[in-house]
């Protein structure tokens, strides 16, 4: 019988930095880009539950999520606090949660650096992998002052899902020693959830079913495998599984960060080379910084990011011929990357630019 477990932990950014600042104790805290008093152009990062009841999420424009608060300061609640993020902390305190569920699972997949899949079959019933999963959840409390979600269920998907159920602080189970009713138990547990709570179904796929009336999974169910493929290709065919509840896919033990990356949006839209190329240069540095406190000794690949003032994104990749360690050669690789979006090369119709980033992967 196969049980897994998915931890999730609640608003990691912001509470964090909660937990790090005791003067924003039960304040709405956003961790994201500059807000400059509305006119700021990047997004949130992490809202905490209160900033979330001002109705601020993660991804939405950070000139919305500051209208927001200044709105509920009007109406005389606390104005909500804007941070800038701290991956190295975040990274730090990962480690430590990390370290936690593998005490008590052996095999463990760190999906991000929030949250980790981990079999919990061992345990021999749900009952049993239940009150493994509260103990993991007391020592998180405990030893970091966090709080987690974990969702319980006969496969990833299930599990996943099911983390999210009841956020913040939930413990969800999906599932029961009984295997032909494990599936049963899955397709009840889904089909009256919104499609956009099955991983995989983003705001596109999920504006395409709008428009064909679903917005539920059991209303998803009314197609054939066969309708689902002629509408999303080899993609529908897994969907069909999935809104089934069905995941055969295995845990995977061996997670390393994929890459290690930071961007910039402008706070005006530019070409000015000197300010452009100053500031890849500046992101380089934050990121190779972090690269110095990982693990890693390498890395092979760097990417650049360049988001025009049309919202058009370009990606540039170059995979070196020998892989390098030094943030000297780093800066001069993504100055020379980047230097084709402000002329004709990459940029034609010499658009400003929005945002530019930097990303290094093939980390070894």
């Amino acid at each position: 019988m196969r049980i897994i477990g998915h931890l999730d932990m609640d608003a990691f950014f912001a509470a964090v930095e909660e937990r790090n600042k005791p003067r924003l104790k039960k304040l709405p805290i956003v961790v994201g880009s500059d807000p400059a008093n509305g006119r700021g152009r990047g997004v949130v990062s992490t809202a905490n539950y209160r900033a979330r009841k001002y109705g601020i999420h993660s991804a939405t424009p950070i000139s919305i999520a500051w209208r927001l608060s200044q709105k509920a300061k009007k109406e005389g609640k606390p104005e909500v606090v804007f941070l800038g993020v701290n991956f190295a902390d975040y990274e730090k305190v990962s480690l430590e949660i990390m370290e936690i569920i593998h005490k008590y699972s052996s095999l463990v997949e760190e999906a991000s650096i929030d949250e980790a899949y981990f079999d919990l079959s061992y345990a021999g019933s749900y009952e049993a992998a239940e009150e493994i999963a509260k103990k993991i959840k007391k020592e998180i409390k405990r030893k970091e002052k966090l709080t987690a979600s974990v969702g319980i269920g006969p496969n990833k998907l299930i599990a996943k899902i099911a983390s999210d159920k009841n956020k913040p602080d939930g413990l969800t189970v999906i599932g029961s020693d009984n295997e032909e009713r494990n599936i049963k138990l899955a397709e009840i547990f889904l089909k009256d959830l919104p499609i956009r709570k099955i991983p995989g179904i983003g705001p596109k796929t999920e504006k395409l079913f709008d428009k064909l009336g679903i917005r539920l999974v059991k209303d998803l169910k009314k197609f054939s495998k066969k309708e689902l493929e002629k509408i999303l290709g080899k993609w529908g065919g897994e969907l069909y599984l999935k809104i089934r509840g069905r995941d055969d896919s295995p845990l995977v033990e061996e997670w390393t960060a994929k890459s290690i990356g930071e961007q910039e949006t402008f706070s005006e839209d530019t070409l000015d080379p000197n300010f452009t190329v100053g500031r890849i240069i500046e992101l380089s540095r934050g990121v190779f910084d972090r690269f110095k406190k990982s693990e890693f000794k390498n890395f092979g690949t760097i990417v650049i990011t360049v988001r025009f003032s049309g919202f058009e994104t370009k990606n540039r990749s170059h995979t070196l011929q020998n892989p390098i360690n030094t943030s000297d050669d780093l800066q001069f690789e993504a100055v020379k990357m980047l230097m084709p979006f402000l002329d004709k090369r990459e940029n034609p119709e010499r658009k400003k630019i929005r945002l530019v980033g930097i990303r290094i992967e093939k980390l070894n």
